[in-house]
């Protein structure tokens, strides 16, 4: 479980699987880490190289100072691939992550296979939101926002089932230092990818959840209406889908990557 060194910061990345498989990149959300597709690397490593990554500011990588934005957090995958000598990946991204892979499959599409983007959108909205968000965290932490983004996150029959994943993303988001998630959250409030997406040409799966707040429904439609040939996905989750309907996910995911001509 190295760090790496990129030309800009350093990033914490671990890599699963055959060392022979194609690899497959999963990138988290905005205050998780790489541990919110521990579940599902158990199904992957059976078929992918699976190369899991912290983004910037976020769990054991580096916290550069400043802001940065959704460009500056896809060329961190596109150096850090660089540097551990991978080529073409496949690349599936969750919120933050789908909008990493979204500027990537528009301005580096010579390096992504198959790109499947979960519980994401192009644009966020007005930045009032955002700005409250940034606002609280700046002032109180990280637990002036993670209850309110756990109720967010999952339904609340799943929160009421007791499982136990639930409260390890909710130490994660505890775990995840103000700076990074400010200066991220700060390039999601600032992201417009809506005139970028047409330029996607990599083979496309888009995941929603029904009973997403966040990333709804309508943004995931949007997504498939303006990326040539791309298919949508909804599941029985709320935002962290890959967790909610793990079994469901996987399902899909493993269909888009591993069925020839699924385009």
């Amino acid at each position: 479980m190295p760090h790496i060194k990129t030309a800009s910061t350093r990033l914490f990345c671990r890599l699963d699987g055959p060392a022979s498989g194609p690899v497959l990149v999963l990138a988290h959300a905005l205050g998780g880490d790489h541990t919110m597709w521990d579940a599902n690397v158990l199904e992957l490593a059976r078929h992918f190289r699976v190369l899991r990554y912290d983004s910037r500011g976020h769990g054991a990588s580096d916290v550069p100072p400043g802001p940065c934005d959704i460009e500056r957090l896809a060329r961190d995958v596109v150096e850090l691939i660089d540097a551990l000598g991978i080529g073409v990946i496949d690349f599936c991204g969750l919120s933050l992550g789908g909008m990493v892979g979204m500027w990537l499959g528009a301005h580096a599409g010579e390096r992504i296979g198959r790109l499947v983007l979960a519980n994401t959108s192009a644009f966020v909205g007005p930045p009032a939101t955002m700005n409250a968000r940034i606002e609280a965290v700046r002032a109180g932490g990280m637990p002036a926002v993670a209850d309110t983004m756990i109720e967010r996150w999952f339904t609340p029959q799943f929160r009421s089932a007791g499982h136990a994943a639930v409260n390890r993303v909710r130490s994660t988001l505890l775990g995840t230092q103000a700076a990074g998630y400010i200066a991220c959250a700060q390039a999601v409030r600032d992201m417009d990818l809506r005139d970028l997406i047409a330029g996607i040409v990599a083979p496309t799966l888009v995941i929603a959840g029904r009973h997403d707040p966040a990333t709804t429904p309508e943004h995931a439609r949007y997504l498939r209406d303006h990326i040539r040939g791309a298919r949508l996905i909804e599941l029985e989750a709320a935002h962290i889908s890959n967790i909610e309907a793990g079994a469901e996910f996987d399902a899909a995911l493993g269909d888009f990557l591993r069925r020839p001509g699924w385009t």
